[in-house]
């Protein structure tokens, strides 16, 4: 490449991450040109309206106890609606609610009745808690990683309660049954769990990155750029138009990232979502609802008592996600017998079948793998960090501090 390069820094890909980089290098006063091949930012957090009602791509929340979020977000415009921090658990013959009494006192009674909690359950899980919540989150990070399964047994969580609550809840998380997940990460998510709510934007969980975008100048986003190579120094567009920058940070999806830049390619998890619109609520509760038995739907939630917004007024609208794409009558007998009514009629609104939802992190795994790639080339994303929402802004905002730092702007990231 000859001559000065026209563009401090291009950055390949509009989702959390991408958005997380360009705005830290915005604050820091080096500006940036990101390049989106969708036609909207977020890559992966997308919302759309159909009929009234809002739909996320796939069942996803938000914990303002998030750093990213805390960083970048402003929390209060989001206008989040909160879920409980507690769980219904749908059995054989009822249906409990386990959860913090401080938060939700109706727990107390279905809590000690120990019917899938012991008193020994309670107690594992306090300490485990204390322990997770404690000291810095770098203290989890540095400990040695085993599986998840193997961490709640060695902190004395009954087989039981992991095949009652546990792995129901937890499959939903992580989008696998075996919870073969990092324990490093579980630990990160239940210290997120026991310091705020999961939530939803009153907009949707796309009004995020739509936010984040919001705070970038007008020029910086290209929508429908799709990106065909990443060399040193040089960004080649599907269209063949050429961007030249000091620094380029490819902030795509894994699969993308490793045709891009040859960064290995993680192993996905898949996941389907779909919603209906019954004739009225049939949980007036905020709250994520399991299933003891271990049935095929891993969660299902009224979505519009977490956020009135995401249903017209008047009407309702129920998530139901599950590992694989079921067929839709299976799905409608389960949420049938989780919330004890006819299902068999509520009006289905849309499915969504990912199959890219979330790289798998099977322990041992690194939880910050480095973004440096050498030449002024970068590269973030949630297969960097975490596969969270948290780990996408992170790694983000470490690439751009990478390239600060690369360009001799250390020092000056902003707010």
């Amino acid at each position: 490449m000859s001559g000065m390069p026209d563009h401090e820094a291009v950055i390949v890909g509009a989702g959390l991450a991408g958005l997380a980089a360009a705005l830290t290098l915005h604050r820091a006063g080096v500006p940036s040109t990101v390049l989106e091949a969708s036609d909207d930012v977020g890559g992966r957090v997308r919302t759309d309206v159909v009929d009234g009602f809002r739909l996320d791509r796939g069942f996803q929340v938000l914990n303002p106890a998030y750093p990213g979020i805390r960083r970048l977000a402003d929390v209060g415009a989001l206008d989040l609606g909160r879920f409980r921090r507690a769980v219904r658990v749908a059995d054989h013959d009822r249906v409990s609610l386990l959860g913090n009494p401080i938060d939700t006192p109706k727990a107390i009674r279905d809590i000690a009745a120990r019917r899938y909690l012991s008193a020994k359950d309670l107690a594992a899980l306090a300490a485990l808690s204390a322990r997770v919540v404690a000291g810095p989150v770098q203290s989890i990070i540095d400990r040695a990683d085993r599986t998840t399964s193997d961490e709640l047994r060695r902190a004395g969580v009954s087989a039981r309660a992991v095949e009652t609550v546990f792995r129901p809840f937890l499959s939903g998380v992580f989008l696998e049954r075996e919870l073969t997940t990092s324990a490093r990460f579980f630990q990160l998510v239940w210290r997120s769990f026991l310091r705020s709510a999961p939530s939803l934007p009153a907009l949707g969980m796309g009004e995020l990155p739509r936010q984040l975008a919001r705070a970038l100048p007008t020029s910086a986003v290209h929508l429908g750029t799709p990106v065909e190579e990443v060399r040193p120094g040089r960004v080649r567009t599907a269209g063949g138009e050429v961007w030249t920058a000091r620094a380029v940070i490819v902030a795509t999806d894994g699969s993308t990232a490793a045709r891009l830049t040859g960064v290995a390619e993680p192993r996905w998890n898949t996941g389907t979502t779909w919603y209906f619109a019954p004739p009225r609520s049939p949980l007036r509760e905020p709250v994520i609802m399991i299933d003891a038995r271990g049935g095929p739907v891993t969660s299902t939630s009224v979505l519009s008592e977490v956020c009135p917004s995401y249903a017209p007024r008047g009407a309702a609208l129920v998530s139901a996600s599950a590992l694989t794409a079921l067929p839709e009558p299976e799905v409608r007998r389960a949420l049938g017998r989780m919330y004890r009514t006819d299902a068999t009629r509520w009006p289905l609104v849309a499915r969504y079948e990912i199959a890219r939802a979330l790289p798998a992190m099977p322990s041992p795994h690194e939880l910050r793998r480095d973004v440096r790639l050498g030449e002024g080339r970068y590269v973030c994303g949630d297969h960097r960090d975490t596969s969270s929402l948290q780990g996408a802004l992170a790694s983000g905002t470490r690439a751009a501090r990478a390239v600060l730092a690369d360009l001799g702007r250390a020092g000056k990231t902003g707010r």
